[in-house]
């Protein structure tokens, strides 16, 4: 039986939850609603996660101890590792990234624009090494702690 495709892991849904990132990079040029809305669509893709996989625990007939641990596991690994760790790296790549260009005298329309741009290209490289280090210390903390009490 193969095995079925996760919605929030393994397809384009997962990009909801970087919606925060891409606001963080344009903070400085768009209002600051539109970055509070960012986080609003990351925070959303994090609780339907958690609803999706606490409610299909529940389905397979765990216990409502297991489920509430399913759904406080998934809620803590995406928060971390989709809204409040990368939200976090892309406001201090482009925080620094434009203290960097206006002390190097650049020309303004690239001090303005160029730390957003360096925010957005970063994504991609930041996403794998934030969910590996939240794998980690998930596995270190929390679950260890978890899996002695269940």
């Amino acid at each position: 039986m193969e095995k079925e495709k996760d919605l929030y892991r393994e397809t384009w849904v997962r990009y909801l939850g970087y919606c925060n990132e891409v606001g963080e990079a344009f903070r400085r040029l768009v209002p600051s609603k539109l970055v509070t809305a960012s986080y609003v669509v990351s925070t959303g893709y994090v609780c339907a996660d958690t609803i999706d996989k606490s409610y299909k625990d529940y389905k397979k007939g765990s216990s409502l101890t297991n489920v509430g641990i399913t759904a406080s596991d998934v809620f803590i690994w995406q928060i971390l590792a989709s809204v409040v760790i990368p939200g976090f790296t892309i406001n201090r790549i482009t925080y620094f990234s434009g203290r960097l260009l206006r002390q190097a005298d650049v020309h303004k329309k690239l001090a303005k624009y160029l730390p957003t741009a360096f925010g957005l290209l970063s994504i991609p490289f930041i996403i794998p090494p934030i969910d590996n280090s939240v794998d980690y210390l998930m596995d270190n903390t929390y679950r260890k702690y978890i899996s002695k009490t269940t």
